[in-house]
């Protein structure tokens, strides 16, 4: 058998089959069309290139500063950039990650330490339920429908010991309104179930920037949230994840993130603070009437293409689905891959039952203009046949 070629240390996969989504994105990242990962990979505003062009002087005050004053002033800004000001409300924590899977990864073992099931929400990217299985937990589904309309079932809670939200999840954008986690922070405080949020496209959704530190810290209940800045700003991957718990945690998320982490480089921690400065100073503004300029361009770039249906209207997140009405994902990630264009097929996001994603497939929105139009239009070119 003839091994796969690698780039790096990493084996170049030969097609589409068992694959996680993370591995289809890697397949993508050289590729001009790359409209496959989330991750900002857009041109720099203005503002933005000012803070590159301080590097120096930013890596100076890195090195000279003390790390828990940086650290400390990375958080306040990133967090009341996102209207999150009760962050530490009594003596919950911030635990600094260099990425937000590397923050999962924290959680996962730290849940597995007492309990033994979780509730997921269904659909959402493969690789937080790949990480909790990981760590030997037992997976239930818990559908958005259910979780975004109404209480969950005494007999639900009762059987798991803790719940995982993505908000806004990844891909349906759906939020998690104030008022639907203020009644499911109550019931888990009443079911002592720990409520897990993961918020990474937080920025993109000013509904989902009501203060959630605050809501939870008033229900009682026992929760973690992951928050990151990489999906944000076009950084090239110099971001951290934040790992934020209740003081009534009761779990030792400090002795396992000690085992994996001491910490983050004050240069990237320093960096973020700019970043969420200029962000509270427009640049989520900014970036807001960006994405939306994008989804314009995919959405006008397939108007009139027949058999295909641009899932929903009210979407906010840096990214677009597209559901076919007849063939698969897969087939029309094959073809694209054959141009060098790459998207995101979906049935690894239903990772309950991959069938249920398989005529979906999602397009990153993080991406400058003008790319991103070439790849529309080799996309329309190659649905117009199917029709």
């Amino acid at each position: 058998m003839t091994a796969a070629p690698e780039v790096g240390n990493r084996p170049v996969l030969q097609g589409y089959g068992e694959e996680n989504l993370t591995q289809l994105e890697f397949m993508a990242i050289n590729s001009e069309l790359n409209l496959a990962d989330g991750h900002a990979r857009q041109g720099l505003t203005p503002t933005q290139e000012k803070i590159i062009n301080e590097l120096p002087a930013l890596f100076a005050e890195s090195a000279e500063r003390p790390v828990d004053e940086l650290e400390n002033e990375a958080h306040e800004a990133f967090f009341h950039a996102l209207g999150q000001h009760r962050y530490l409300s009594g003596s919950g924590r911030v635990l600094s990650c260099y990425a937000s899977s590397v923050a999962m990864e924290i959680l996962a073992r730290t849940l597995a330490t007492s309990i033994d099931a979780i509730a997921l929400v269904h659909p959402t990217f493969d690789n937080i339920p790949d990480i909790l299985r990981g760590c030997g937990l037992r997976l239930v589904r818990l559908d958005e429908e259910p979780l975004h309309s109404g209480d969950l079932a005494p007999e639900f809670l009762r059987s798991v010991g803790a719940v995982f939200v993505t908000t806004p999840n990844n891909p349906t954008g759906l939020v998690l309104s104030r008022e639907r986690l203020a009644r499911l922070a109550q019931q888990c405080a009443e079911h002592d179930v720990v409520l897990c949020l993961d918020t990474s496209f937080r920025g993109f959704d000013l509904r989902a920037q009501y203060d959630h530190y605050e809501v939870l810290t008033a229900s009682g209940c026992r929760w973690v949230v992951i928050e990151d800045t990489g999906k944000l700003w076009p950084t090239l991957d110099l971001k951290a994840g934040f790992l934020v718990y209740s003081d009534n945690l009761r779990l030792p998320v400090d002795l396992v993130y000690s085992d994996i982490l001491l910490g983050v480089s004050p240069m990237i921690l320093t960096l973020i603070r700019r970043f969420a400065e200029d962000a509270a100073s427009g640049g989520f503004a900014d970036l807001h009437a960006f994405i939306a300029g994008n989804r314009r361009i995919v959405r006008h770039g397939l108007a009139g293409v027949e058999g295909i249906t641009c899932l929903g209207d009210d979407i906010r997140v840096s990214v677009e689905r597209v559901r076919l009405h007849v063939g698969s994902a897969s087939e029309v990630w094959a073809e694209l891959r054959g141009n060098n264009v790459y998207v995101l097929p979906c049935h690894k996001f239903h990772w309950a039952d991959p069938g249920e994603g398989d005529d979906t497939f999602r397009i990153a929105l993080a991406r400058s203009a003008e790319p991103l139009e070439r790849a529309v239009r080799m996309l329309r070119a190659v649905l117009e046949p199917r029709r």
